[in-house]
């Protein structure tokens, strides 16, 4: 069993500009010791927790003393800033005390109790921005036209073209190793029984649980708890891993004929929380489609005929819980949703996986769009 212990460190500050800060101010990573309220070090007051530096600083605002000198640990380096003290009004009773360079009203520190993994990664992400070697030329910001870009590079816009799915740690879970093995197991599980899945990438993710709601969070410490209308909230680190649904989305529009009592689909849901079409009726919308001689090169190459979207919305799995829970489209409601749309006589479209080798399909109804595709449309 892992015991994380956590430090007093700068979590982010207030200054958004990057390029004017500097070594001489508090800067994200930053693990806080405590701080001098004089020249000698006598005066040294040491601090291991948020709420007990708060309270330290608000003693300092009270005695009206100017410049005070942090003493932060930065890598292997301990530094002495100059810095000041900064008051926040949260009402008319209550203020929240912190740190701010004293050469700079606006660059106010942010302070939080993070892991020492999570100091040394926003250290990290300083260094890179205040290191002026490595910094490079000043940056501006310069308009860009969003929507005409997608319209022009985005073959097919219903397609992001790469995709997600956020582990949660189980109970006993205290460190992203066992988080980190669940979710290959996962990704190996669903390739192994035939989902053309091409992993992208994989990293930690700071999100808060709670037992009624789950929310995002980014910037605190993962074993803290707070007590809220009864709720109880942790930040826990995740694991999400980025794959492609496939080496490309190809999209097919199922258009019913009058008469027509079904499109000819038959899906199930497999244990990973895909959607997959395990057979196509013969002389049906999807066989029109080109759907029923896909699914048979996909049976004869040893591939799931996953369907990643239906309508433009993603069917795939959105996380695993903490119970150990994979959250995934509700097969009967994707069955109902085709019942509605035949029962309208509505042309209805679905995005399936493509694996590498595959036959294009070439009917007029058909495209596709992957990591090789994008590339601007001919004018």
């Amino acid at each position: 069993m892992c015991t994380v212990q956590t430090l007093v460190c700068v979590k982010q500050v207030k200054q958004e500009i990057a390029e004017e800060w500097n070594e001489t101010m508090p800067l994200p990573g930053d693990i806080i010791e405590g701080f001098y309220n004089g020249e000698s070090d006598e005066f040294f007051v040491p601090t291991k927790a948020k709420s007990e530096l708060s309270s330290q600083l608000a003693k300092i605002s009270s005695q009206h003393i100017e410049v005070i000198w942090v003493k932060v640990r930065r890598g292997d380096t301990t530094l002495k800033l100059r810095a000041r003290v900064a008051v926040e009004r949260l009402s008319m009773l209550q203020r929240k005390y912190s740190i701010k360079a004293a050469t700079d009203d606006r660059h106010v520190a942010v302070i939080g109790d993070l892991t020492s993994d999570q100091c040394t990664e926003l250290q990290e992400m300083s260094r890179s921005l205040v290191n002026v070697e490595n910094r490079g030329y000043n940056k501006r910001g310069v308009k860009y036209d969003w929507k005409m870009k997608v319209s022009k590079y985005l073959p097919d816009q219903r397609c992001t073209v790469v995709s997600s799915i956020l582990f949660m740690p189980m109970q006993g879970e205290y460190c992203t190793e066992a988080t980190t093995a669940r979710c290959m197991a996962w990704f190996s599980a669903a390739v192994s029984s035939g989902a053309p899945l091409v992993f992208v990438n994989i990293q930690t993710e700071q999100t808060v649980t709670s037992e009624k709601i789950n929310l995002t969070g980014k910037e605190m410490s993962w074993s803290k708890q707070q007590q809220n209308h009864a709720t109880t909230v942790q930040i826990v680190q995740g694991i999400r891993l980025w794959f492609m649904p496939g080496v490309a989305e190809v999209s097919f529009d199922l258009i019913p004929q009058t008469g027509e009592v079904r499109f000819g689909l038959d899906i199930k849901r497999t244990e990973e929380g895909l959607i997959c079409i395990y057979s196509v009726a013969k002389g049906t919308p999807a066989d029109r489609a080109g759907l029923r001689s896909l699914h048979e090169e996909a049976y004869a190459s040893g591939y799931l005929l996953v369907m990643s979207r239906l309508e433009g919305k993603s069917l795939m799995p959105s996380h695993a819980d903490i119970s150990g829970l994979i959250h995934c489209c509700d097969h009967t409601e994707i069955k109902d949703t085709l019942v509605s749309a035949i029962d309208q006589m509505d042309r209805i479209q679905i995005h399936v996986m493509a694996w590498s080798n595959q036959a294009r399909p070439t009917t007029p109804n058909t495209t596709a769009v992957g990591a090789t595709m994008l590339r601007p449309r001919p004018s």
